[in-house]
């Protein structure tokens, strides 16, 4: 959905990437809207270097850009949204210095807006790696919806950055504010973590997975992917299997131990996650041969040149809760698929995948189920 944020600098044409006219999900909210109002309302001097660490769209860097901000974000799709949403509103090119959380962050800031990401470990892993870089007169200002702001959130500013205090809510956005003490004794970053996972769960049984922070169930082998590495395909014969969506790399890296003959494509839109995937694949030594991207999908990935696809969906995007990235993960799925290749599926019982996998490939098989997963399998008919 294209949509227009008011802003004291006039108002902004955004939207989310991919753009879908169906979509009915802002490329800001009100939390966005509540951080630049402070910033104009306080006259605060956006000068020096400036640092927008989570904005999920694009829309503060944007509003920003007359300033030469630095974003700083874990998700590919927010960093295309922020470029197209850039060009949609006149800015510059190079304007705005474009990040990654796995990027090394600027030597000096004096301006810091944090988005409040939804992964409390993911903001301790940031605020640690920037702490550094803050001085005793960097302006510190973070925001979010009351709902993604806890104690535990307002804990973590206080323990690596200083003081720090919030402000009333507004439209149910609130703000964090932070008085940076460069003197704090500041805790090891504990990201990546690493642990050895559990017995009984095919070829990776015992063995290490590493993972930084952000990744889904990080300290964990969650219930889903350990249902899935119980019910995985037997891949001999096939040529490149992708674990789409891979988060730390699990399957993927399950799918090259039992057979050392097959390309693993892992991919994933976050960079957090591929960072793991990668680290997790090596620290088994795997023998065979992995690609690593950071992407929308399988996009890029060419027609029918792919044997099999593995994957576990997020039913997510950000607080919301919507089909969209697995249903453009099953038709990207479909199109990279050669005739006769397979979509394996793990999900949630009542999410109904089988329901979309029969619009879109004609066909859905029920591999293997217990009261909550499912394993599903789609064929591509030739």
């Amino acid at each position: 959905m294209n949509d227009r944020m008011t802003t004291p600098w006039g108002e902004l044409a955004l939207a989310r990437h991919p753009e879908d006219p169906r979509e009915r999900l802002r490329a800001w909210d009100a939390s966005d809207a509540y951080l630049l109002r402070h910033l104009a309302e306080q006259g605060t001097p956006l000068s020096g270097t400036v640092v927008v660490l989570g904005d999920r769209w694009g829309a503060l860097v944007t509003a920003l850009a007359r300033h030469r901000p630095t974003q700083i974000t874990d998700s590919w799709l927010g960093q295309e949204a922020t470029r197209a949403n850039l060009a949609r509103n006149g800015v510059e090119p190079g304007s705005v210095r474009l990040l990654t959380t796995q990027d090394p962050p600027p030597e000096r800031i004096d301006v810091l807006l944090v988005r409040v990401p939804k992964s409390l470990a993911l903001l301790e892993d940031q605020l640690l790696r920037l702490a550094p870089s803050v001085h005793a007169d960097t302006v510190v200002v973070g925001t979010g919806m009351v709902k993604e702001i806890h104690t535990s959130t307002l804990q973590l500013f206080e323990r690596i950055l200083g003081p720090t205090r919030t402000s009333l809510a507004q439209q149910k956005a609130r703000l964090i504010l932070c008085a940076p003490d460069p003197s704090l004794e500041r805790p090891v970053n504990p990201w990546p973590y690493g642990y050895d996972l559990p017995e009984d769960i095919g070829p990776l049984s015992g063995r290490p997975v590493v993972n930084h922070a952000g990744v889904f169930c990080a300290d964990r082998l969650d219930i889903g992917t350990r249902f899935f590495l119980r019910h995985l395909p037997e891949t001999r014969g096939a040529r490149r299997v992708v674990d789409l969506g891979c988060g730390n790399g699990i399957v993927g890296t399950a799918v090259a131990l039992a057979d050392p003959q097959v390309e693993v494509l892992f991919t994933d839109e976050s960079y957090q996650a591929v960072a793991s995937a990668e680290a997790t694949y090596r620290a088994n030594g795997v023998p065979g041969h992995a690609e690593f991207r950071v992407g929308d999908g399988l996009a890029g990935v060419p027609d029918g040149s792919v044997d099999v696809v593995l994957n576990n969906p997020p039913f997510h995007s950000h607080q919301a809760t919507t089909d969209a990235t697995a249903w453009r993960m099953f038709t990207g799925a479909r199109r990279a698929l050669r005739p006769g290749g397979e979509l394996w599926v793990v999900g949630n019982r009542h999410l109904g995948y089988h329901v979309k996998l029969r619009r879109l490939f004609g066909n859905s098989q029920l591999v293997a189920g217990d009261p909550k997963f499912v394993v599903l399998k789609a064929v591509k008919r030739g």
